[in-house]
């Protein structure tokens, strides 16, 4: 019963995180490593947990998704996809010794792209020119780290439209949550047919992130976004420290 207190608590928060600002993997993997779920198997069991949010997310931006040409979409889910099956299978194929040496870097370069992202988005702007508009190779290798291990892979996304010369920030977003919810399609089937989800965790904890998107809303009214964003960062930074001493 502790073990789901923890999970419920963890899946909770991360629904409220991602509402208001992203950063919910940050609590919900290590939340699953913490109760003894090896580190591969953690890591899939966290994209089911956080998978309906996804399916919220794009459902919202509906409006927005529907601005885009169908072929145009069509294709960005394309390569989209095909990114998100070579980081599941490399997942798949990693053992949990070699994830979890993995996985404190991960967490960092997550953190510091989620506290730095409004810069990253700013930067990528300005070199919007150099850059192949809409690139296939950009969003692949970018689906790839999502298949493998989510952290942080809105602010990424973000930034890599940034760089196709995009700038409204709500067409934006619509893409970031489509593309993200077909990543997590075919991530979470993957996961599933290989059999390494713990499913009785991972519905626990899909609907208590349920609760606490909708419980974000509120919330994200009322803080400061700035507040947020370090309170988020905090947590990512504790969380790297953790799983790197576990290294020692």
């Amino acid at each position: 019963m502790t073990e789901y207190l923890i999970l419920i608590a963890a899946a909770f928060g991360a629904g409220l995180m991602n509402t208001i600002a992203g950063g919910g993997t940050f609590l919900t993997f290590p939340a699953l490593v913490f109760v003894g779920l090896p580190p591969v198997a953690a890591n899939a069991t966290s994209a089911v947990a956080v998978f309906p949010g996804y399916l919220g997310g794009a459902m919202g931006f509906r409006g927005e998704l529907a601005s885009f040409e169908r072929g145009r979409l069509i294709r960005l889910a394309l390569i989209t996809l095909a990114g998100g099956v070579v980081g599941s299978g490399l997942l798949l194929v990693s053992s949990n010794k070699a994830f979890s040496v993995v996985v404190p870097f991960l967490l960092l370069a997550a953190t510091l792209i989620f506290l730095f992202g409004p810069r990253l988005r700013a930067l990528a702007a300005r070199h919007a020119r150099d850059v192949t508009p809409e690139g296939a190779a950009g969003l692949f290798v970018v689906a790839v780290y999502g298949g493998y291990f989510n952290g942080g892979l809105g602010i990424v996304l973000l930034a890599l439209f940034a760089l196709w010369g995009m700038s409204d920030l709500h067409r934006m977003n619509g893409l970031k949550n489509g593309l993200s919810f077909v990543l997590s399609t075919i991530s979470v089937a993957i996961f599933a047919l290989a059999g390494i989800v713990a499913w009785q965790q991972a519905l626990v904890m899909a609907v208590a992130a349920t609760a606490g998107g909708y419980a974000g809303a509120p919330v994200a009214r009322w803080l400061p976004k700035e507040a947020v964003r370090w309170i988020i960062a905090a947590i990512g930074f504790t969380m790297s420290a953790v799983f790197f001493a576990r290294l020692v």
